[in-house]
């Protein structure tokens, strides 16, 4: 088939987005286009294969069998223009290009924004985007070129290098703890107001270290956000479990049974078919630079 038998190469591109994502409209913000444009590039694609690669319903796009075995041509097509993209530009001087970096709320919006201008100003011409939510961000899918996990993965073609371990323990504010009962030891904390995650928003396993601190406590606040669980604990309604990198920067917070401290890992993950790329590279070894230098932030007193 050629090109004039109406096959678009570029039409692959807008495959990948839509099979990855499973919708239009999806697709086209991946792709900074309209979602018309995308509606008619993958029509245009299945006219051209004379075959219909997606099963249309109201819950989105999905890959029919034909579309399946594309996938796995598209993918390959891909990987080898990242490849090209990399031998031609990795001795270049300029780093260059969006990067788009998925990261836990705490960890994205209290460690790596205040510190991200650093590496824009390194690289004029990168485009950081960060998107801070607390989620697990799928690489296969391209939600993100790099992720910031709790975890290390142990399937697919992922490139994963070790951040740094982190330390939580309770905190709460002056006021909360002089008009409730003394907290001496881990049973005292049955006589208090805790705060916590909602249970169905616990999106990693490594976050649900309350029943270690506090076995058969019922938070009487939760929040699937982080933030907002710290910033409820700044308000006095509770106790709260937070990395001692977020509320070492609050005044208002105090560490309460400093003996009963969890450790965690973060990991920096990115697919292998974009790790090497000039941008990615350069991004992921600022990340990992900044986390080492903070070590003592993160692991306070070791």
């Amino acid at each position: 088939m050629t090109i004039e038998d109406g096959f678009d190469w570029d039409h692959l591109r807008y495959f990948l987005a839509v099979a990855r994502t499973g919708r239009l409209t999806a697709a086209a913000t991946r792709l900074r286009q309209d979602h018309t444009t995308v509606s008619r590039r993958i029509a245009a694609l299945e006219r051209a294969l004379s075959t219909p690669l997606f099963e249309r319903s109201p819950q989105g796009y999905s890959l029919t069998a034909a579309g399946r075995r594309l996938m796995v041509t598209a993918e390959t097509m891909e990987r080898t223009a990242l490849a090209a993209h990399t031998e031609i530009q990795g001795d270049g001087p300029l780093i260059s290009g969006t990067v788009r970096i998925g990261a836990p709320d705490g960890f994205g919006s209290y460690f790596l924004a205040p510190r991200i201008g650093a590496l824009c100003r390194d690289h004029p011409e990168l485009r950081p985007e960060l998107v801070a939510m607390p989620r697990v961000f799928s690489l296969s899918k391209r939600e993100a070129d790099i992720a910031i996990g709790l975890s290390r993965p142990t399937e697919g073609r992922l490139y994963a290098r070790k951040l740094a371990d982190y330390r939580l323990g309770l905190y709460a504010t002056p006021a909360y703890l002089a008009g409730h009962p003394p907290i001496e030891a881990p049973d005292d904390l049955k006589q208090q107001r805790l705060i916590g995650y909602a249970e169905d928003f616990i999106f990693s396993p490594e976050l649900d270290y309350l029943p270690l601190i506090a076995p058969g406590v019922v938070p009487q606040f939760r929040s699937s956000n982080l933030i907002a669980q710290m910033q409820a604990t700044l308000a006095g309604t509770g106790l709260c479990v937070l990395p001692h990198f977020m509320a070492t920067g609050q005044p208002g917070l105090v560490p309460v049974l400093p003996a009963v401290s969890i450790v965690r890992t973060f990991w920096l993950i990115t697919h292998a078919d974009l790790h090497d790329l000039p941008r990615i590279r350069a991004t992921s070894d600022f990340i990992a630079r900044e986390a080492r230098a903070a070590r003592e932030l993160f692991l306070p007193g070791e």
